[in-house]
């Protein structure tokens, strides 16, 4: 009898594992198989711009006398479709030219680290590659860091800055070390992919027509947790210490849009408050919402941005 269930119990293991193996092997499979079938799925989409060797995804859309220069969060995966909103709201007025910085949207991978210095450079020669040389740069979350650098080091070129719940170098949360190999791992083994297709409604995007929202989860899971987003993570600690005593040039106009009651950093508005308390024009403002303002909030950003310019210039 205890031999019976021995066999047993050992053939209930072996079916187990096998399973187990199987299941493994399927996620893995289809995976690659999704990743061949999805790249022929992407429809281009803006310019491609030469920088450092590689090249780099641009948008750029209305005819306006003034720029404006939009770069995305943390991990964006199709920025130029993510600010849709934003970019129907400011093409009539202005010309829009959304930046996809390497490891972004349709943006070639490359080898250098992520560093705030490589970034921002990058940013620039790419700006300098389509002769656009006075602008303003409006940034989501992360690119309040990289902006805060920038606008200190082509301080002759920058008008204005506007951050959309733009991070400051002082938030804090960032004593954790960056998951770097489990990333690396899920993303090998096609465990990101399954993880997004079991949450699809956890899909970050604006409210679009179904066909875009496709192609921001194709593009979203062709860009998730490549080398480029990884080494970002990886650097987010050194890059915001990398401005930690950075401020705003005194003279430069900056306003915030903020989420309202932000429970997840504290001091969110009073972080902010600090930024531009010894500006010349600064202002802040906050609206009921997500960190992702912009998908439901971009009417109300551009009319306030462009009031808070009226305002600047007509007091010149």
């Amino acid at each position: 009898m205890m031999k019976k269930i021995l066999r047993f119990l050992l053939k209930a293991v072996i079916v187990i594992i096998i399973a187990i193996v199987v299941f493994l092997a399927v996620v893995f499979i289809v995976n690659i198989i999704s990743n061949k079938t999805d790249k022929d799925k992407i429809v281009s989409y803006g310019q491609l711009v030469p920088v450092e060797g590689k090249n780099m995804n641009v948008l750029i859309q209305g005819d306006g006398k003034e720029t404006v220069v939009l770069l995305p969060g943390y991990g964006t995966g199709a920025p130029a479709l993510d600010f849709k909103p934003l970019i129907d709201e400011l093409a009539p007025f202005y010309k829009v030219v959304v930046i996809e910085p390497f490891g972004y949207g349709l943006s070639d991978v490359t080898e250098k680290e992520r560093t705030t210095e490589n970034i921002v450079k990058e940013i620039h020669e790419a700006l300098q590659q389509l002769n656009i040389n006075r602008y303003t740069l409006m940034g989501h979350s992360i690119a309040g860091i990289y902006g805060l650098d920038y606008v200190n080091k082509y301080e002759n070129e920058v008008t204005s800055f506007v951050g959309i719940d733009s991070s400051v170098p002082t938030q804090g949360g960032l004593d954790e070390p960056f998951p770097s190999d489990v990333y690396k791992i899920l993303k090998k083994t096609g465990f990101l992919r399954l993880l997004s297709k079991l949450t699809d409604d956890q899909l970050i995007a604006p409210e679009v027509n179904d066909e875009m929202r496709e192609q921001i989860r194709i593009i979203s899971l062709k860009n998730m947790m490549n080398p480029n987003i990884i080494s970002e993570g990886e650097n987010f600690k050194p890059n915001f210490a990398a401005v930690e005593n950075s401020k705003f040039p005194k003279d430069l106009p900056v306003i915030f849009f903020l989420e309202a009651n932000n429970t997840d950093v504290e001091g969110w508005e009073q972080l902010h408050e600090e930024q531009i308390k010894d500006l010349v024009h600064g202002k802040l403002m906050t609206f009921e919402g997500t960190h992702y303002l912009h998908h439901t909030r971009s009417k109300e950003i551009v009319e306030n941005y462009r009031s808070f310019m009226e305002d600047i210039n007509k007091g010149q």
